[in-house]
């Protein structure tokens, strides 16, 4: 019996141990191949399969292209119809009129090149060209900073290329085409030549909200704005596709679906970036920053810090697509060459990422807002924050800074009073704006605090002339428009201690300060009473003045058209 278990579980003499009854040379080749198939996959995952999906999306994405540019075909026809009748009507309705009165639409054909910028292409031929510029930018109606960028360059790109067609993708279907470039005129004092420029509609524009998607937000918008990229392609097809809001998903579609389409992105605020991602540890610097600090903790902290490395990613791959990028800051230039840089590298775009500040109504404020000793006289102890109410923008910080001045009891302490200007886009910051009122109670500062929604720029500028400081508490404030024009009308800015406000605009002119930097609410109340209580203030104003002409209109219009020009290149 023993015998026979014993000889039952003895190795076959005519094979080696662990041979698994296999040829000692098919042995060694299954062996190689066992392991050598960690590296086989991880090759055909790196390289492999990206090429499988490049060729499928772009057979795929071609043919849906193809489809969409024949399905737009007609309202492409319509568009230029339109316009040239438009522009016959125009200039017949401006034919009577002095030439005082018609100078300015004159100028749309005879244009200062130095201002204007040139081209490399032969300027006369450049000019003629006639194509459709497509502007995605579907809540052109906010009036905001990046409103007034879509605006100026719209305005710059109408005055280069006269016969262009210019697009706008937006979802504000309560307003006309006359009273958004009447709102235009009201709001940032840019006039729009009616006659070149279309509306088209997006339906599609509730999936890149963030009430959409209370989770995943930044990948739900993200795949939001794909939804509402093929809605925008549906309707129209144009010859260059421009995105000034940060959809950066949309041009990567483009692209897919359009490979020869020339894009251009212009950047205020990248949609991940290093410092969000170090801001989910509370270890970090910037672990106390944002809305989302903090938050990277435990293991809900743990996911989201994989799904937002993931996201970044994707976004990376997204903005190298792009043909021509430009972004309102040195901030945010150095965070999106960090993180679209690599692969665009890779892919061989041969534009550089460029910084193209925002257009500030500079000269404008500078003729309606005089700074000398006798309107110093005229200043009072206002306080003013030009900001749209957005979670971001932290006006809490601010009114809690205002609060904690304000208990100080100095002489400037109880004059100062804050004002908060501000656009009301939706339910959403109507809701912000009522709580804001609440915590203005709470801290008992009712009498010193004035709320002035969607105000014309005629009274921004009204506030400016009388007011003395200009506040900003964002933390990482991609660039900061209101801030400019703090320092054109000559207020003192005290601005939070980061991003495009404290790197491009609250510097120093000829070693001295246009201002001061703050973090917490006590650095803040601190920075208003030295602003409130400088014993020579007009000084400061004359440099904030002159620090604010590096961000003039005209600077955005030369840099912005030297960017497209790149774009009709491609086109001629």
């Amino acid at each position: 019996m023993s015998d026979s278990s014993g000889s039952s579980c003895a190795v076959p003499s005519q094979h080696a141990p662990f041979s698994f009854g296999m040829e000692p040379k098919t042995l060694a080749f299954t062996a190689i191949a066992i392991a050598c198939t960690p590296f086989a996959l991880l090759i055909c995952w790196n390289f492999f399969l990206p090429i499988l999906f490049r060729i499928f999306s772009h057979t795929v994405g071609s043919t849906l292209g193809w489809y969409l540019r024949k399905l737009t075909d007609g309202r492409r026809s319509l568009i230029i119809r339109t316009t040239t009748e438009n522009e016959a009507k125009f200039r017949e309705s401006k034919a009577g009129k002095d030439s005082s009165n018609s100078s300015d639409d004159e100028g749309w054909e005879n244009i200062d090149g130095s201002i204007l910028g040139t081209s490399g292409n032969g300027e006369k031929g450049d000019r003629d060209w006639d194509g459709i510029v497509g502007f995605f930018h579907p809540f052109c109606n906010a009036g905001g900073g990046g409103e007034r960028v879509l605006w100026a360059a719209v305005r710059a790109t109408q005055m280069r290329w006269p016969n262009a067609k210019i697009v706008v993708y937006t979802g504000d279907h309560d307003v006309s085409k006359d009273n958004m470039i009447a709102r235009v005129k009201n709001t940032f004092s840019i006039d729009i030549h009616p006659p070149t420029i279309h509306f088209l509609y997006l339906s599609t524009r509730h999936w890149v909200l963030s009430s959409t998607w209370p989770h995943m937000t930044l990948l739900g918008q993200s795949l939001g704005s794909l939804i509402m990229g093929w809605d925008a392609f549906s309707l129209l097809v144009p010859d260059i596709f421009i995105d000034t809001v940060g959809y950066a998903f949309t041009l990567g579609l483009s692209k897919i679906l359009f490979p020869d389409m020339p894009t251009a992105a212009y950047v205020h605020y990248p949609t991940i970036s290093t410092d969000m991602l170090e801001s989910l540890d509370p270890k970090t610097s910037v672990g106390t920053q944002g809305v989302n600090a903090g938050k990277g903790v435990g293991f809900k902290g743990a996911i989201k810090k994989y799904y937002w490395k993931m996201f970044a990613a994707l976004y990376s791959r997204m903005g190298a697509s792009v043909d021509v990028v430009m972004t309102n800051s040195t901030w945010t230039q150095g965070h999106i060459q960090s993180i679209w840089g690599p692969c665009r590298n890779q892919r061989g775009r041969e534009h550089p990422i460029a910084v193209v500040y925002p257009p500030c109504a500079v000269s404008e404020i500078e003729r309606q807002v005089e700074i000398s000793e006798e309107s110093e006289k005229k200043r009072q102890k206002y306080i003013v924050y030009i900001a749209q109410f957005r979670p971001e923008k932290n006006h809490q910080l601010i009114l809690q800074s205002f609060a904690e001045f304000v208990k100080t009891g100095t002489p400037s302490a109880k004059e100062a009073k804050l004002v908060l200007l501000g656009s009301v886009r939706d339910d959403n910051d109507s809701r912000r704006v009522y709580q804001l009122r609440l915590l203005v109670n709470e801290l008992h500062i009712k009498d010193q605090v004035i709320f002035q929604l969607d105000a014309p720029w005629s009274e921004i500028l009204q506030w400016l002339s009388k007011a003395f400081v200009g506040v900003n508490g964002m933390w990482n404030e991609h660039f900061g428009i209101g801030v400019v024009e703090y320092q054109a009308a000559g207020l003192i800015s005290v601005v939070h201690n980061s991003g495009g406000p404290k790197l491009d605009i609250v510097t120093d002119v000829d070693g001295e300060p246009t201002g001061f930097h703050a973090t917490t609410t006590t650095e803040f109340a601190k920075g208003f009473e030295k602003a409130l209580s400088h014993p020579n203030p007009l000084t400061v104003r004359r440099r904030a003045r002159l620090s604010s002409k590096r961000f003039s209109e005209e600077e955005f219009v030369k840099k912005w058209l030297a960017e497209i020009e790149k774009l009709v290149a491609m086109k001629m």
